[in-house]
């Protein structure tokens, strides 16, 4: 597996942006030019599959779980989509095509754990609306009371390991997410499912700021 390969950043060119939740603007990289990516590192061997599709009407979305193969490798990952409705009816224009799209963000989400346009997910930029100098926080929510420290490093070493020096959410925060959500009985697959409505990721990608605010959601709660 050439990981170079993988892992080099998309040209200003291919990298879109599109509008997402608290006023953000998020980047991203369509699904044809990922797909290029995976055909040229895995030279077409590899397959992507549907393991499970949904629609979700209480929310007006599509939710489907993917799966990506290549070699020795596997990657699951959610993929969602925005129901399409007729403007004057209100009915669904074309669920085949929204599950596409869902089908796309999937396989989207499965490369970038193999490296693929990770470059994107940088958190060195504070969030919408955040201050950053709002490093220390005391939080007090339905019984839970705890300190918890936004660390943001001054440094350019990796985060988490991941050897790719974006400044992705803490072990700390992703510790205490996952705390919270267990409070609250919900599951991974369900606050992955949240985030990546929010923020275009899923938990343990968010970046440090966004991390900071999906806390602050959670315990809005």
């Amino acid at each position: 597996m050439n990981r170079e390969l993988l892992e080099k950043p998309f040209e200003p060119g291919q990298i879109k942006q599109r509008k997402g939740n608290f006023g953000k603007m998020l980047d991203y990289i369509e699904g044809h030019a990922v797909i290029e990516r995976l055909n040229m590192v895995f030279e077409s061997d590899w397959s992507f599959s549907i393991l499970e599709h949904r629609i979700l009407e209480e929310t007006d979305e599509v939710l489907v779980v993917g799966q990506l193969r290549a070699g020795n490798v596997v990657k699951t990952q959610f993929g969602s989509s925005r129901i399409t409705r007729a403007r004057e009816s209100g009915d669904p224009i074309s669920l085949a095509d929204d599950l596409k799209a869902a089908a796309t963000d999937s396989i989207k989400k499965c490369a970038s754990l193999l490296g693929v346009g990770l470059h994107l997910y940088n958190g060195d930029k504070p969030a919408t609306g955040q201050n950053p100098s709002h490093n220390q926080r005391s939080y007090s929510h339905q019984g839970r009371f705890t300190n918890y420290q936004n660390h943001r490093s001054s440094s350019k070493q990796p985060v988490n390991g991941n050897g790719n020096g974006n400044a992705r959410l803490s072990s700390r925060q992703f510790k205490y997410i996952m705390r919270l959500a267990d409070e609250d009985g919900r599951r991974k697959e369900d606050i992955d499912q949240e985030t990546l409505q929010m923020f275009g990721s899923a938990v343990q990608f968010l970046s440090k700021a966004d991390a900071s605010v999906y806390i602050d959601h959670l315990l809005s709660k």
